[in-house]
């Protein structure tokens, strides 16, 4: 039977790499995505709702992780500098799409975004052929061309499993999220 030192060291050494795991995490999204981290829209993003509770911007930083995840487990090979712009500007569509009073109000939202996410993007940031394709296809098969590239794979992926997550309210709206405060 488990001593209570040895139950004690096995939590401590569980949440040392959980610890470890989020810093190395935060590391790459300020080496990677600084830019857009910071940017005065993707900040407007904590005051949009996505799914359930989930802001915009909890829902981005989570399918970045996942996809960084994902690629990790399978050893995919892709890039992570794209998986994490493209993943963090997948929803970057900049509107609280649950508002019915909103100026060209869709009710098809999940078809439209994407494009009014990439076009926005493109107004802000040099984005890559793969960060674009990310953008742009993330909703597949709503948009009817697959995505091109695996990071486009991955993070359609990632955004499908968080997306459930989120709306089955499995994952709940966190406290304040402050990134960048890793070293």
């Amino acid at each position: 039977m488990e001593s209570l030192k040895e139950g004690h060291q096995r939590r401590m050494e569980k949440y040392r790499k959980q610890y470890e795991q989020r810093r190395k995490f935060y590391r790459l999204l300020k080496e990677n995505a600084s830019d857009i981290l910071h940017s005065e829209n993707f900040q407007k993003t904590r005051h949009h709702i996505q799914h359930g509770t989930m802001p915009v911007y909890r829902h981005c930083l989570d399918v970045a992780k996942q996809s960084i995840q994902i690629n990790k487990a399978l050893g995919l090979g892709c890039s992570e500098r794209d998986l994490i712009r493209g993943a963090l500007l997948h929803d970057y569509f900049l509107y609280d799409w649950h508002d019915k009073n909103r100026e060209n109000y869709q009710k098809l939202h999940g078809f439209y975004h994407p494009g009014i996410a990439l076009k926005n993007a493109r107004k802000e940031y040099h984005l890559t052929r793969r960060e674009e394709d990310i953008i742009k296809k993330h909703m597949w098969p709503l948009t009817v061309v697959p995505p091109l590239c695996r990071e486009a794979w991955v993070v359609t992926a990632a955004d499908k499993y968080c997306s459930l997550l989120e709306t089955l309210k499995i994952r709940k709206r966190p406290g304040r999220v402050r990134v960048g405060v890793a070293k």
